[in-house]
């Protein structure tokens, strides 16, 4: 594990810490130069940290409703800009090594435990985002408190034979532009449909064919890996998504070694769920879950002080 964070470049706009909430955004070494990151403190001293790692056509940026829910459980809220992603520097969109995405989650963990040293951890990832904090989880499950799948991407709606033809094609035409998910498809929210198709920062997205090939290589490890879990694990997924497939979820509840595991299926609900209708219902779930962790914690590391 590196042990030394990374460098902050310059700090973009904050709020500073006093009687409320407060939030900053900045840019830190990482990535393909710079990562972008956003983070939220609660008015108090906060009980947990929660690191956010979004997904496509998404960036921190999108967590702000959010986080603010976050931020009044005394959450400490971390997101970070994938490389190619929202303000993080990069080739728009694509990445070389999946392994490159869960250095990204690395460094922003680095900020957050430095930043909030001795807090429990919970990792939260967004449809492929979720593919990538749960392939980092595999390898770090003694450093997390818990994991959280939201619209997990293990499964899309694509044939077989046309993700074939895509890892092939990542060889010769790394860079071909294959995939385009449909802004219209992830809320049942005009007002975040309309602000998506207004988003500068994922205008025009388009996945590289070798971005998908190696989305293609993180789902191949988890479903090797999905036995080998053991930490808290808390699924949730809309059954109306059109943009990733619900029954990958079930497939993680299924075959994911850890004791402790949940999977919620929100009727109607789109593909994002925390920007979606009904998104209330959402937190409150999340909330409880993060709760009765955080208490069993506690619990035990009283009964190891006695």
């Amino acid at each position: 594990m590196n042990t030394v964070p990374p460098a902050a470049l310059h700090a973009v706009a904050s709020e500073p810490r006093g009687s409320g909430p407060s939030r900053s955004e900045e840019f830190i070494s990482g990535g393909e130069g710079e990562l972008f990151i956003r983070s939220w403190r609660p008015s108090g001293p906060p009980r947990a940290v929660l690191a956010i790692v979004p997904g496509f056509n998404s960036h921190s940026g999108h967590y702000q409703w959010a986080a603010a829910q976050f931020t009044a459980m005394g959450l400490a809220v971390y997101a970070v800009d994938l490389r190619g992603r929202g303000k993080s520097s990069g080739t728009r969109f694509h990445v070389k090594h999946f392994d490159d995405y869960l250095a990204d989650v690395q460094s922003l963990l680095d900020v957050a435990r430095t930043r909030e040293p001795g807090l429990p951890v919970f990792l939260l990832g967004h449809s492929a985002g979720g593919v990538i904090a749960s392939a980092y989880t595999l390898a770090h499950q003694d450093e997390l408190a818990g994991l959280i799948c939201e619209s997990y991407a293990f499964q899309v709606p694509a044939p077989a034979a046309v993700l074939s033809l895509v890892r092939w094609l990542s060889g010769p035409f790394p860079t071909l532009r294959v995939l385009k998910l449909p802004n219209k498809e992830f809320s049942r929210l005009s007002e975040v449909v309309k602000a998506l198709n207004a988003d500068p920062l994922i205008a025009n997205e388009k996945q590289t064919a070798l971005t998908v090939a190696q989305m293609l290589v993180g789902i191949d490890r988890l479903r090797r890996g999905f036995p080998t879990l053991r930490l808290p694990v808390l699924v949730m997924h809309g059954t109306a998504d059109k943009v990733t497939v619900p029954a990958g979820s079930q497939v993680f509840q299924d075959n994911a070694g850890s004791a402790d595991k949940t999977l919620l299926l929100y009727k109607d609900h789109a593909h994002d769920l925390l920007n979606d209708l009904g998104r209330e219902e959402v937190i409150g779930d999340i909330q409880r879950w993060i709760d009765r962790h955080l208490a069993a914690g506690a619990k035990v590391d009283a009964e190891r002080s006695a």
